[in-house]
Formats: C-alpha cells, sequence, structure tokens
C-alpha cells in the first residue's frame, strides 16, 4: 500500500489534479478537467506515462468533475491509499495564514469569505465538499493564496479608509500566494544571492499579479481585498477608480450583479481588444483593437512594477511566471521595455509548480498533526 496525497486546483472552468507518492513526493498520476460549464474535456498523465483524453457530459460541474477524476484514478490505482486531499483556496481572509486541515468550522469561515473571492472560492469550496464525499473519509487540507502575504506591515496592508472600516476586514489582501512562494523557493535554492535581494515577480496569467520579494520574503502585492484590482487580466479590469463603478451603479443604472460581471467576466483583455483573453489569439490578430490591449497589458504591468520596486526600495531582478509569463516572450519584452530606465536588472524566467508547493505543506501538516 503506498500513501499518496490527492492534490486539487479547482478554477472557475476547470479542475487540475497531481497525486504524489506521500515519502517522495514524486508525481504518480497527474491531469486536468477544462471547459466545465461549456464543452468538459478530461485529459490526464497515467502512471506508465501514457495520456488520456475523454469528452465529459455537457452538464459537468464541478463535482461531477471530480467524480470523473476519482473513477479515472480508481481505474489506474496501483495500490494507493489517499491520505490527504489538498485543495487551493483563493481567499483566507485574516483569519488563515497558513494551511489547515478543513472542519465543519472551517468551512464555515470560508464561507463567509466567498463575496471577496466570488470567480473562485465557491469553486474551491465546492471540490472540498466533493472530495469529502469522493474521498473515503481522508482528511481535507486548504492551502491558501493570500497566506503568503499574510506578513505584510499596516503601512502596506491597509486602505485610507476609517478605522471602523478597516476593523471589518476591509483591506488589502494580496493572492497568487502559493505561486510567489513557490518561486520564492526556487530562488533560495537556484539564486540565493538574487533571494537575498530585491525581486519582482510577475504571475501573468488569465489572472495576473505582481509581487515585491526582499529577502524571499513578500513586503507587497498588486492585488489588494479582492482578485480584481492591480494589473488588468484576462477577462477582469485590475485598478479602476472606485468612482467609475459608484457611477455605472448610481448614474447608469447598471446593477450589482451586471457590474460584476462586466469588471470581472467582461473587462481586461477581452474588454479591451473586443477579441479574446487569449494572449496567443491576439498575438495572431492583424486587428487593431488586439494590439492596442497587449500594449495597454504592458503598460500597466510596468507601471505596477515599478510600484512594486519603490515598495522595496529598488530592483535586482524580474521573474516571470504563470501562463503569459512563461510563454509569450513579446509580452514579455514589452513589459521589460518600459523598464529599462530602472538600470540593470537580472530577467528569469520561472515555472511555477503550485500543485508541488500544496504536496510539501500537507505533508508537513499531516506529520505535525500525528
Amino acid at each position: 500500500m503506498i500513501d499518496t496525497l490527492l492534490v486539487l486546483n479547482t478554477g472557475s472552468s476547470s479542475l487540475k489534479f497531481q497525486i504524489f507518492e506521500d515519502q517522495t513526493l514524486n508525481v504518480l498520476m497527474s491531469g486536468k478537467v477544462t471547459g466545465i460549464g461549456d464543452t468538459p474535456e478530461m485529459r490526464a498523465k497515467l502512471p506508465g506515462g501514457q495520456e488520456t483524453q475523454t469528452s465529459l457530459p455537457a452538464n459537468t460541474d464541478h463535482g461531477s468533475a471530480l467524480s470523473a477524476v476519482m473513477d479515472l484514478i480508481g481505474g489506474h490505482d496501483d495500490a494507493w491509499r489517499t491520505a490527504a486531499v489538498v485543495h487551493r483556496v483563493v481567499h483566507g481572509g485574516q483569519d488563515f495564514a497558513e494551511p489547515v486541515i478543513v472542519t465543519r468550522q472551517v468551512m464555515h469561515r470560508l464561507e463567509a469569505l466567498i463575496p471577496l473571492a466570488p470567480l473562485h472560492q465557491p469553486h474551491n469550496l465546492a471540490g472540498i465538499a466533493a472530495s469529502a464525499r469522493l474521498a473515503s473519509g481522508a482528511p481535507d487540507i486548504a492551502c491558501f493564496d493570500t497566506a503568503f502575504h499574510a506578513g505584510h506591515d499596516e503601512l502596506t496592508s491597509s486602505f485610507a479608509l476609517p478605522q471602523e472600516m478597516r476593523d471589518k476586514g476591509v483591506r488589502r489582501y494580496g493572492f497568487h500566494g502559493l505561486s510567489y512562494e513557490w518561486i520564492s523557493q526556487v530562488l533560495s535554492r537556484d539564486y540565493p544571492d538574487l533571494c537575498a535581494g530585491r525581486v519582482v515577480v510577475g504571475h501573468l496569467g488569465n489572472g495576473a499579479s505582481l509581487c515585491a520579494l526582499k529577502n524571499g520574503i513578500s513586503v507587497d502585492t498588486t492585488m489588494s481585498m479582492t482578485a480584481l484590482d492591480g494589473i488588468p487580466m484576462g477577462t477582469r479590469s485590475g485598478s479602476i477608480d472606485p468612482g467609475a463603478v459608484l457611477y455605472m451603479l448610481h448614474d447608469l443604472d447598471l446593477g450589482v450583479e451586471t457590474v460584476q460581471d462586466i469588471l470581472y467576466e467582461r473587462s481586461g483583455l477581452k474588454g479591451l481588444s473586443g477579441i479574446s483573453n487569449d494572449v496567443e489569439a491576439l498575438l495572431r490578430s492583424d486587428d487593431p483593437h488586439a494590439a492596442f490591449a497587449l500594449e495597454y497589458f504592458a503598460l500597466k504591468t510596468a507601471q505596477h512594477a515599478a510600484m512594486m520596486a519603490v515598495s522595496m526600495g529598488g530592483i535586482d531582478a524580474f521573474v516571470f511566471t504563470g501562463g503569459i509569463g512563461e510563454h509569450a516572450g513579446p509580452v514579455r519584452e514589452a513589459i521589460l521595455g518600459r523598464l529599462r530606465f530602472l538600470g540593470d536588472f537580472k530577467t528569469l524566467v520561472i515555472p511555477t509548480n503550485e500543485e508541488r508547493l500544496m504536496a510539501t505543506h500537507a505533508k508537513k501538516l499531516l506529520r505535525s498533526a500525528a
């Protein structure tokens, strides 16, 4: 019998999974379900190295997607025993600064944070609820995207709001912490001199943000109370004048749900281009709106990167990660071209591996709880 860790990364329309051998953290199996709510399909790399692709029913939701994953695992199980199911949870609020074993009380506290991460938190928690039904009593462990930024000082984490609002948790939290923590660990191992310095990390994908790492520790980041703030993203607006939101609500009479849909689903690269949130598609397009969207993204990313440099008193390196950061060379160059005035600094591209980091955290938590 081999103890394993099943790591789940649940998104708004996807479910990624990896199975790690508990002792060595070798990957035994991996895959993802994409197109949930549209044209769902499951792709996986099986224990023998074979790859498989399966179409799923059109009515597949996150629960049935996880059920399909569990059926696939069961069909290729080689005497595996699931020691824990590990979940990425986007928002931990002020309560959770490190991974936790999920209890009913923990779930209630995480459900209360849904308004702060409406695109992600419900799906994260749906994955936990489904795994609790399907994973034969294995404990569920939550790892939080906000946790890596929990040590920010009050100067960085505060909004310029009355104290009573700040006391109610209206503050800056930051996200993509699992990705940034992974990058910090890679820098510490492979580039210790840079890790000891001032590094801006860009997690650039459909969701995008920047983090200021000083001596490997997060000191500032561009996302704040929700995953909507900061640089523009695939479909999210990024920073916007709060007065513009009030104008849409009060003067244009759009309603809260409509404005939320505009800011989260219809803005960013998709809204600017009117074409797509897919950077590869925009790079291939000869439509001037596509070029404008990419130029805007590069400009705003560079501007926010300079803000991160201010938080550290300079910059020694810029690390790109995430789908855009790792694969879109022209976008990287457009960003860096706007930062040359900061002087010489090293540029790196480092793939993120949130799932392995989550497995590492889970292994440590299980050992300490034994």
